[in-house]
């Protein structure tokens, strides 16, 4: 694809530069050569932002238009995204790095995430709730304007994740996309503006993390902050949006466990092991990405893991064939290099991978990477990796299993293989995750909340949890009769 030469911000239906003029280059994850300069946003671009978002708010028509009217918009959102489905998804995976059939399925899921909240609105009511003397009655009126950060992973699906809910429940909003990743936002202004969404509805501001994000976490006239990313950024939001007690939801950081009890289906257990922590480029928070076996399977299963990481497929993330791409950004792929190092240092067993492929001599490419014997003192049992590096330790035994699932500051999500019924109940409502699967690996459907637990983030997404963050909820109280009031007094 050839990409833009200047990705700029859009402000109350307009693409704008940055007040100072400033921008920053952005780079592609195969040759890491600058394809773009981007405008870089400051806490002066978040003002006219919020402030055209808060226009559109006040005075536009979208916070009191009709369900089914916004609903046809969102639906015409979708159309828009499943027209430029090819090159959003080309465009995914020169930004990112990402192998482009998992690129297409992001982009398909994109679209199904404005569909889906646009029969949401439409079916949704409020409840009513009467007494003899009295009736009392729900408004659910939207929360004014949001404040929505997303990631690098898979940004153009993280951002209609947020996006449709928000819309769809009449708020207007300020994106603020990764500065890794910015291209793939830059089909958002004319889809939406071709699906007739109003001016000001949507704004886009580019820009670093700790300036424009920062100001829009910041911003007294944006109640509600949605962020996906580090646990240590979510932290530094939590402070920064106490002074307003701002509504906030986050999706944080993950080390998720996948356990396999002996009993499992071994074919099956395998197959989700490997794609839960490779697929992605293990640039995903859900990762299964510490594979606890159960001692009489582990060596098999570990032997079994070994050989098939060392066939997965690394290269051009173009390519349909490949399996694992390049990583977003040589900084991150230093950061991930350097925990393949310290599993090495820690004496765990690298079994896979630990290197760059043969005949990849340059890009952010690392080989799909299996340690096994991993203690759970070891740092790469317990730290974030976010990469395709897998950590596969033994276990004795239930209460083990469960011990060392919830040996992690984390709790996101969590995989559990067995055939055994009771015994799944059992440690699925023991292990502390705020998702887990049993015998199945990462679908979800949209109508189920979204979340962690512990460090792994605050409040749930999706389905009606989404609505209820982006909405207020009120009641009316009206005597259906005389009223009687205590007569202080008289």
């Amino acid at each position: 694809m050839i990409p833009p030469e200047k990705i700029e911000h859009w402000i109350g239906g307009e693409h704008r530069p940055s007040v100072d003029g400033a921008t920053f280059g952005v780079a592609d994850p195969v040759g890491n050569a600058e394809y773009a300069r981007v405008a870089s946003g400051s806490a002066a671009d978040v003002d006219r932002a919020v402030a055209a978002a808060a226009s559109a708010f006040a005075s536009g028509p979208w916070p009191s238009m009709a369900a089914r009217a916004r609903a046809r918009i969102l639906n015409a959102i979708a159309d828009g995204i499943e027209a430029r489905g090819e090159e959003i998804a080309a465009a995914e995976t020169f930004d990112t790095g990402l192998p482009i059939t998992q690129a297409k399925g992001q982009a398909a899921r994109a679209a199904e995430n404005f569909r889906y909240f646009a029969d949401v609105i439409v079916a949704a009511h409020s409840g009513a709730f009467s007494t003899p003397g009295q009736l009392g009655y729900v408004l659910r009126q939207p929360a004014g304007v949001a404040g929505l950060i997303t990631p690098w992973n898979t940004p153009f699906m993280l951002e209609t994740w947020k996006l449709a809910p928000a819309l769809a429940s009449g708020c207007t909003v300020v994106l603020k996309p990764a500065e890794w990743t910015p291209l793939s936002a830059s089909f958002l202004p004319e889809i939406m503006a071709e699906a007739g969404l109003p001016d000001g509805a949507l704004n886009i501001v580019h820009g670093i993390g700790e300036v424009a994000g920062a100001a829009l976490v910041a911003h007294p006239d944006v109640p509600r902050i949605s962020f996906t990313g580090e646990t240590v950024t979510g932290r530094d939001i939590m402070r920064s949006a106490a002074g307003h007690l701002k509504g906030l939801s986050m999706e944080l950081g993950g080390k998720s466990p996948c356990i396999v009890f002996a009993d499992a289906d071994m074919e099956l257990a395998t197959d989700s092991a490997l794609f839960g922590v490779f697929s992605l480029n293990g640039e995903r928070c859900t990762a299964g990405s510490r594979i606890l076996v159960e001692r009489p399977a582990y060596d098999t299963f570990v032997a079994r893991l070994a050989e098939r990481a060392a066939r997965i497929r690394v290269g051009d993330p173009s390519d349909p064939s490949t399996e694992i791409g390049a990583l977003v950004h040589p900084e991150h792929y230093e950061r991930v290099m350097s925990y393949v190092r310290l599993g090495v240092r820690e004496d765990a067993r690298l079994v896979a991978g630990g290197s760059r492929p043969a005949g990849l001599s340059s890009g952010n490419y690392l080989a799909a990477t299996v340690f096994a014997d991993v203690e759970p003192s070891m740092r790469i049992f317990t730290e974030e990796i976010f990469g395709p590096v897998a950590c596969v330790t033994p276990f004795t035994g239930e209460s083990e299993a469960i011990s060392l699932a919830n040996a992690t500051d984390y709790g996101l999500a969590a995989y559990i293989w067995t055939n055994d019924l009771r015994r799944a109940h059992r440690v699925a409502s023991s292990v502390e995750a705020g998702m887990t699967w049993v015998n199945s690996h990462n679908v979800r459907d949209l109508r189920t909340p979204f979340g962690g637990v512990k460090a792994s983030g605050l409040g749930r997404e999706g389905g009606q949890h989404s609505i209820d963050f982006y909405t207020e909820s009120r009641i009316v109280h009206i005597a259906k009769g005389d009223t009687h009031v205590p007569r202080f007094g008289a």
